[in-house]
């Protein structure tokens, strides 16, 4: 006789299970962990079983960190099911981990991803701390991102400004609102991909378009696994199927680079390439037999891959912001577009450009930028795991902790900040300021700090200028600019951007010269 189970049944009998198996983790893992009544452990909220501090959390984890923090103090506990970080979230604490400890947190932790990465945890983001790792740092700051490198692509990024500059103009002469996400997103990815590997994602090609398309899933699938971390053991069994789907996109993303890489060897071998790309120059290395480190083509796909994540996704996030604040009502302090089109016309005129060598001369602009930053960093969490135990904050640490710095609480503080939910860009003219060093941690700190900080804040500074040199700007149906930030730990905008531009008189003569 066939037995039937109807789907509550089936529902129980799963979650019953379920529930056992982490009751059984968690009593064994209290068990067997030494006991040390000397340990000060860093202070925690109140917990329950098997979620632990699930129930005090929100979608948006650095505003909800940043609230416990504030009953808890700058370092604090917070256990996430099987899951236990260390979130710091103040500037005193946040130098003790990235300046004081810096060797000591010189690895970044390891999530679930790891386990379904076809490249074997060989990307520069997941690398452990070691002669591979600096290796990669090393020609990240000597060849790939150096200035040189960046300036050799120079007049790739101007092309796409400007490409960027003439669908804002059609959309002021047809009086269409502009959705500056999806364009600053689309001429993010062009300038990264052309620097990269010499293809635009917006092309009519179906390379270009997979490549965007590869990248998007491999991120948000990324972010959804790294969440299974609260399940301890049972993340092994891929329960909801993101591990498949993570090493799918991958392998996809792996064949389609492979035979770009195969077609830049073929290029540079029949000497066709006059600039070399990032590609060119890894496929070079990975040749040298004299190198300190063999790269071979998986180390190259992986590096790429996250150079392609974190710029476009991570550098469309904070122009996005940033652009949204500078044409805003609620965050124009003293009229700042109007003193910020002023200033930009004392310095580069009214026929040409804002140019990246203008920036230097244009220190309304950088406050502009900078203040974005603060109140939107590309990555509003910065992950580190110390090697060895140690004490921060006169807590004792053990060894392999998570730790957490949460850059938007550290950059919000009001011990450090006036007004620190306001976007003043003032607050950095005046001369006798204090040193904000760990005050301020957009890209973070240290031996891990985002090596391509110099190309984002070229792209920001030019882009912010020329939107507010050559346009003005209104938000769609006239209402406030909703700044809220979407779920997790993205940073990103929580509704689109849509606005009415309206050209400056010189908006059609600049474009049309460049």
């Amino acid at each position: 006789m066939a037995v039937t189970i109807d789907t509550h049944s089936y529902f129980f009998l799963f979650s019953t299970g379920l529930l056992s198996i982490l009751l059984v983790h968690s009593f064994l893992r209290r068990c067997l962990k030494p006991s040390n009544k000397d340990f000060k452990s860093p202070p925690s909220p109140p917990a329950l079983p098997i979620i632990g501090h699930l129930h005090l959390l929100s979608i948006i984890l650095p505003k909800c960190f940043q609230a416990l923090a504030s009953r808890y103090g700058p370092l604090m506990k917070i256990t996430i099911g099987a899951s236990t970080s260390l979130v710091v979230s103040n500037a005193k604490v946040a130098r003790e981990v990235l300046k004081i400890q810096d060797l000591n947190y010189s690895n970044r932790p390891r999530f679930p991803t790891g386990d379904y990465q076809i490249y074997k945890r060989s990307s520069f983001f997941e690398a452990e701390y070691g002669a591979y790792w600096r290796f990669l740092k090393k020609i990240c700051m000597t060849e790939l991102l150096s200035a040189q490198q960046l300036n050799r692509f120079a007049d790739i990024r101007k092309e796409e400004f400007v490409k960027l500059l003439e669908v804002v103009l059609r959309s002021a002469k047809k009086n269409e609102a502009f959705d500056v996400g999806a364009e600053l997103m689309s001429m993010t990815n062009n300038v990264v991909c052309r620097m990269t590997m010499s293809t635009r994602c917006s092309e009519g090609s179906d390379d270009s378009k997979k490549i965007r398309e590869f990248t998007d899933g491999i991120v948000k699938v990324a972010a959804k696994l790294s969440l299974g971390e609260v399940w301890g053991p049972l993340k092994k069994f891929d329960l909801f199927g993101f591990g498949k789907k993570l090493k799918a996109a991958l392998t996809e993303y792996d064949e389609l680079v492979e035979r770009i890489m195969v077609e830049h060897e073929s290029n540079r071998h029949g000497g066709e390439r006059k600039r070399k790309d990032m590609m060119d120059i890894l496929l070079e290395i990975s040749e040298d037999e004299k190198a300190e480190v063999k790269l071979n083509r998986n180390h190259i796909k992986a590096f790429l891959l996250v150079s392609l994540a974190g710029f476009i996704h991570r550098g469309h996030r904070y122009n996005c912001c940033c652009v949204a604040m500078d044409i805003s009502r609620d965050y124009q302090p003293a009229k700042s577009v109007q003193q910020a089109q002023r200033r930009d016309q004392r310095v580069v005129g009214s026929n040409r450009l804002i140019e990246e060598s203008d920036a230097p001369n244009l220190p309304y602009l950088q406050a502009v930028v900078k203040e974005g930053l603060r109140l939107h960093p590309p990555s509003p969490m910065i992950l580190r795991q110390n090697n060895e135990a140690c004490k921060i904050n006169s807590y004792d640490v053990a060894a392999k902790s998570r730790t957490i710095i949460n850059a938007y609480a550290v950059m919000r503080d009001p011990d450090s900040w006036e007004d620190p939910s306001e976007f003043v860009p003032e607050r950095y003219s005046t001369s006798a300021r204090e040193s904000h060093e760990f005050h301020y941690l957009p890209f973070g700190s240290g031996r891990r700090a985002c090596p391509g900080s110099a190309l984002a804040l070229a792209v920001m500074h030019v882009v912010i200028g020329s939107l507010v040199q050559c346009f003005d700007w209104k938000v769609k149906g006239g209402e406030k600019v909703n700044m809220e930030i979407g779920p997790a730990v993205s940073g990103a905008m929580l509704h689109p951007l849509e606005c009415y531009p309206t050209a400056q008189v010189n908006a059609s003569i600049i474009c049309s010269r460049v």
